[in-house]
């Protein structure tokens, strides 16, 4: 699917940063730049390159200058800057629900000192060019829309955060939130299980979804390229935008799996997700001038044939199913 986000690598005046290269959007993220012939690093708590080899040949990823680093550590961060010569940088090193649940410290560690380092970084070294990742969890802070997690609340930190930065010292940025991401690389946190189905089924496996009801359907790779044009240009002030895919329902998704794959053994569980659904991806789209969007039926379509050709290499394992 990398066809579908085109990357022009002449909108870029110099390296990327690229922190949390090892997760999901930041392995589609990878592959885009890479793809395009953008200069770009990566930085990540630690060598495994896992979710990029999905997406990326070994010839590819050994092009990649791959730096490792806490991202709570203040002078690490500014090593990496430094050492990437970056004149952009997108952050998408985080903790996630359940991480930041077991180790509230650790998670405020990574999720807000993270990022205060990387804006602080950038104040240092001049860099206009700067996003980073939210959530729709954020939106517990202010609305009973979603449950409350200390993940949300650090979220919705960082968003204060960047805007004092615009205020007092001129740092621009552009953070998301996104909605449901699903795709290759989605295994970690409490909302991949949509994309867990879809491995299941492809490796003829039952499955249970924890949860039912009102859902986004945002693909990885959307939202990895819209991150990517919010950085292709420099910015003024500190924007906060929704990405919120396809607005549908645990339930849709399960039926087009089951109509691509009739012998899926998926099941839902009662209880509902609790997250907001109901958000416009318009202002985003007007910010960054567009990016590649994907219809629900397509992208499960697509994730379900790359599940099944990386099972066939061998580079995913039933086993990895829970």
């Amino acid at each position: 699917m990398l066809d579908m986000f085109a990357v022009d690598a002449k909108a870029f005046d110099g390296p990327v940063l690229l922190t949390g290269a090892g997760g999901c959007i930041g392995s589609w993220a990878l592959a885009l730049l890479t793809r395009a012939g953008v200069s770009v690093s990566a930085f990540d708590l630690s060598e495994n390159k896992r979710r990029p080899q999905l997406l990326m040949s070994d010839a590819e990823l050994a092009r990649v200058p791959w730096l490792t680093g806490n991202i709570a550590d203040s002078a690490a961060v500014q090593r990496a800057v430094e050492q990437s010569k970056a004149r952009a940088i997108l952050h998408l090193a985080a903790l996630q629900v359940p991480f930041c649940k077991a180790d509230p410290i650790g998670g405020a560690q990574a999720n807000v000192v993270g990022t205060v380092n990387i804006l602080e970084s950038a104040r240092k070294l001049g860099i206009k060019r700067v996003a980073f990742a939210s959530s729709i969890a954020a939106y517990a802070v202010f609305s009973d829309k979603a449950m409350p997690t200390l993940y949300g609340a650090y979220k919705h930190c960082n968003e204060q955060t960047a805007r004092v930065y615009w205020a007092d010292w001129q740092v621009p940025s552009v953070c998301f939130r996104p909605g449901v991401v699903y795709g290759v690389g989605r295994d970690q946190g409490v909302s991949s299980k949509t994309t867990v189905a879809i491995l299941a089924a492809a490796a003829g496996k039952p499955y249970t979804i924890p949860f039912r009801g009102p859902m986004s359907w945002l693909h990885a790779g959307e939202v990895a390229h819209a991150f990517i044009k919010s950085i292709a240009r420099e910015q003024s002030g500190a924007h906060v935008f929704d990405i919120n895919g396809v607005v549908s329902t645990v339930e849709q998704g399960v039926e087009i799996i089951k109509r691509i794959a009739p012998a899926a053994q998926i099941q839902i569980a009662p209880e509902t997700f609790r997250f907001p659904t109901d958000l416009s991806d318009e202002p985003l789209r007007a910010h960054v001038g567009g990016y590649g969007t994907v219809p629900l039926e397509l992208g499960i379509e697509k994730t379900y044939a790359a599940f099944r050709d990386l099972l066939a290499k061998g580079k995913l394992s039933p086993d990895s199913i829970a």
